[in-house]
């Protein structure tokens, strides 16, 4: 390294320290020395001259100084800078002008002409075949949104770094070519595989989002399973009240018929007559009401295909197609899948016919239960009436 090349470098390290915004996490000075320890490498495998070395490595740590003033056509602040410092040290106009030409030779959207301008290039570039593209890849991209540059998601930011390496970006020196090409290859196919994986895992959430707009709403699903659940629950619970009260008057009956009734033959007797079918009565017409309450009551069982064509019918209970061949009835199933609009009013007729179920259950449930208390009140009121009267 010759003496304005050190000192080159010690400048641009302490520019960088004392003016480079913080929001440059990209363009600094690591970008800047693995720029120009690309150059070096280059070089080595040319034939230039001394002079034409050194114009390298100086535009190689020149090149990004621009960043300490703006981020907005760096590359003229970057000559400026350049020409600032470089005349300080008296270096002859030729090589600073050399440099200047070599610092605006990096914008991307020039074509390198000369073997040293095609050197700088793919120095700048060398990147794009290392290890760690992916990392200082981020960096930029954050370092344009934090310059308000641009704002693109990492999606959008892959899929222009694509079309970076396919369409846009070239290396030219022979030695790029041979070395870092290769890399630069699996790196693009490493970022076509994981743009394929972003694609298709957005493809499965639209196809999920789509699912999910055509399929009943959650909350309406949960809504008739809750109903449901609640009209079975309170089917069961009158089915349980009226066995209890048909088991209760049973026992009553059996132990009347055992222990009671027996004994009215004797005429000493004859007073408990009147109390005991009172007794017996009313046990009797709450086993009667308990049975009504759960005695099924079953339909038809039959259906016409212009039923189900106007909706009519309500597959989801049994009562409606018990008697129905099986291939009717798959018919019928099908139509009622193929409508959505058909699902829910079938769903709701069948709540609705549950709800009228168990309005009959529960209103003969306390008829039933309403029987039974005042049976037993009168039997026990009548049977001690009849033993005041005895006394």
């Amino acid at each position: 390294m010759t003496s304005l090349v050190e000192k080159t470098d010690n400048f641009v390290s302490e520019l960088f320290k004392k003016e480079l915004p913080d929001s440059c996490i990209y363009h600094n000075y690591d970008h800047t020395k693995r720029v120009f320890k690309s150059t070096k490498e280059i070089l080595d495998s040319v034939n230039l001259s001394d002079e034409d070395k050194e114009v390298l490595l100086l535009t190689a740590l020149l090149h990004d100084t621009g960043y300490s003033r703006s981020s907005d056509n760096h590359e003229e602040h970057s000559a400026e800078i350049a020409r600032e410092f470089l005349t300080q040290h008296q270096v002859p106009r030729e090589i600073i002008d050399n440099v200047n030409t070599h610092i605006m030779a990096t914008k991307m959207e020039h074509v390198p002409i000369s073997l040293s301008e095609k050197i700088i290039r793919d120095a700048d570039a060398s990147h794009f075949a290392k290890a760690y593209y992916g990392e200082t890849s981020e960096l930029l991209r954050q370092e344009f949104k934090l310059n308000n540059v641009c704002n693109l998601n990492s999606s959008e930011w892959l899929k222009i770094n694509i079309d970076l390496f396919q369409n846009k970006h070239h290396y030219y020196t022979e030695y790029a070519l041979t070395h870092w090409q290769p890399k630069k290859e699996q790196n693009l196919s490493k970022m076509i595989e994981e743009h394929t994986r972003i694609k298709k895992e957005r493809k499965k959430e639209k196809l999920k989002k789509m699912l999910k707009e055509e399929s009943p709403e959650k909350g309406i699903q949960t809504l008739f399973r809750v109903t449901l659940r609640n009209h079975l629950k309170l089917s069961d619970i009158a089915d349980t009240k009226a066995n209890i009260l048909l088991s209760v008057n049973a026992i009553i009956i059996s132990l009347a018929l055992s222990n009671l009734i027996p004994k009215l033959d004797n005429p000493s007797n004859q007073y408990l007559i009147y109390p005991t079918m009172i007794f017996l009565f009313f046990s009797i017409v709450s086993i009667v009401l308990s049975v009504l309450a759960t005695r099924p009551n079953v339909t038809s069982g039959e259906f016409t295909r212009k039923e189900i064509e106007e909706k009519k019918v309500n597959l989801l209970f049994f009562g409606n197609f018990h008697k129905m061949p099986l291939d009717e009835y798959k018919w019928a199933m099908t139509e009622l899948m193929d409508d959505k609009e058909y699902i829910y009013d079938s769903m709701i007729k069948d709540l609705y016919f549950l709800g009228k179920v168990l309005h009959k259950k529960y209103k003969i449930l306390r008829i039933t239960y309403t029987v039974f208390i005042i049976g037993i009140v009168s039997s026990v009121i009548s049977f001690a009436l009849a033993f005041n009267t005895l006394q």
